[in-house]
Formats: C-alpha cells, sequence, structure tokens
C-alpha cells in the first residue's frame, strides 16, 4: 500500500509516521507513506499558497495553481486515487476506510485557511472525505486518520488478523467490552462468564454485549447491522425492556 500525501506542514507527520503501527509497517515494508511540500510546487519568490477570495468577505483561499501542479507531478504516470480531506466529503466509515485501502494507492490533500479553490476539486480530486462534522484548521490530521485506519486494513499490519475482523463497526454493531487484570477494581469485577473458560458461552456473551451496547450508544447503526436471528430476538428483547421501563 502506497499513500502519498500534500500539505504546507509535512514535518507535522514525521513523529506520526514513526511511531506504533504504522511506524512498524513502513519500518516492514508493508506501506509506503511520503509526504510531499506544496510550496515546493509554487511559482513565486514568496511561495504563496493561497490568495483572497474573489467576491470578498471570509479569509485567504488556496490557490488551484499550485495544487493542480502538486497532484499532476506526484501521480506521475501512476494513478492515485485522489482525496481531499474537507468538512464537505463524505463521513468515513468502516466501509468507506475497506473502499479506500482496495484502491492500493491514495493521494491525500490537505487543506488551510477558508478552504481551496473550487477548480481544484473539479480538476485533480477523485473525492472529498471527511473524518466527521466538525471544522478543524486543516487537512493534516484526517490525513493521519486516513492512514491509520487504512494502514488497518494491510494484511500483516496488525499482529492478529482477527482483532481486525472483530473491531467495531465490521458487521455493523460496537465492540464487545474488554475487561484484564486484576478481576476487581473498586467493587466492579470482571463477569463471570469470562472466568469460565468455555468459549462458546464467552463467544455468546460477547455477542449479546455487542449487541446491547450497540443499541445503548449507537441504536442509529442497527438499521444496516448484519443480525442473526438470536440477534434479532436479543433486539427484541432489549427494546420491550426499555418500552417496559418507560
Amino acid at each position: 500500500m502506497r499513500i502519498q500525501i500534500l500539505s504546507i506542514f509535512p514535518e507535522l507527520f514525521e513523529p506520526f509516521l514513526r511511531t506504533s503501527l504504522v511506524g512498524r509497517a513502513i519500518e516492514r515494508g508493508l506501506l509506503r507513506v511520503e509526504v510531499h511540500d506544496l510550496r515546493d510546487y509554487t511559482e513565486d519568490r514568496h511561495r504563496s499558497v493561497d490568495d483572497e477570495p474573489y467576491g470578498g468577505g471570509g479569509g485567504m483561499v488556496m490557490s488551484a495553481p499550485p495544487w493542480v501542479r502538486a497532484v499532476r507531478s506526484v501521480s506521475g504516470d501512476r494513478s492515485p486515487w485522489r482525496v481531499l480531506l474537507s468538512p464537505q466529503g463524505r463521513r468515513l466509515d468502516d466501509a468507506g476506510v475497506r473502499e479506500l485501502a482496495g484502491h492500493g494507492e491514495l493521494l491525500l490533500l490537505c487543506g488551510r485557511y477558508e478552504g481551496i479553490d473550487e477548480r481544484v476539486r473539479r480538476l485533480v480530486v477523485d473525492e472529498e472525505v471527511s473524518i466527521g462534522d466538525y471544522v478543524l484548521s486543516g487537512g493534516e490530521l484526517p490525513a493521519m486518520v486516513v492512514t491509520e485506519a487504512v494502514s488497518r486494513q494491510i494484511p500483516g499490519v496488525v499482529g492478529l488478523a482477527k482483532s481486525v475482523r472483530e473491531d467495531s463497526f465490521r458487521h455493523g454493531l460496537l465492540d464487545h467490552p474488554h475487561y484484564t487484570r486484576p478481576p476487581e477494581v473498586e467493587g466492579l469485577t470482571v463477569p463471570d462468564v469470562l472466568l469460565s473458560g468455555h468459549h462458546e458461552e464467552i463467544e455468546a456473551w460477547r455477542a449479546r454485549e455487542a449487541l446491547r451496547g450497540t443499541f445503548e450508544k449507537r441504536p442509529d447503526l442497527l438499521t444496516e447491522a448484519e443480525l442473526t436471528e438470536e440477534q434479532r430476538r436479543e433486539l427484541e428483547r432489549l427494546r420491550r425492556g426499555v418500552e417496559e421501563r418507560t
């Protein structure tokens, strides 16, 4: 997997790319990440990347020419999937992460200031992606989020492949609760089933708890979740319980 990033603050990525799963994936050759400075593609002595917007008002807008030159130069004769990190893009979810990973090579555009000239989107962008319905100062943090999420889809990056398969959202549900030592913390104990050694019962408990947690925290996910017949019955039981209490 190859990810290229365009930003006016390439130094922000240095510690991120040296640590944790991403850093190890790069060291092992499973992931290749290149960060490019957008200012290297300007043509004036001030290395300007922004200007005042036509029509007045608002803040500065990033100019189209540096972006167009940068994207085309970095793309070369390859065809990376070109993603503009933007609050106007589609909201990233697990399915979207897997889709991005499927492209094999990504080029992430990190905007700043009030935004980027619309012609950049129309000329050299394949897709806009948002990591949430809020505004950040730039696309650098979203680019790191995308890089981290996509890297987990690469075989060998996460030590236990099962961990990726059982991540939250993979089947439309949140993850089940996790416990480790000690067995008691301030009066709160580990559920007995997890200490029983009965693997089938443990898996059944985890499935029920994943459903219950999703029902309580993110009920919106249940409309498209992949539920078994047993989970559907459990969901109906949870709904009846709420109705009885109200």
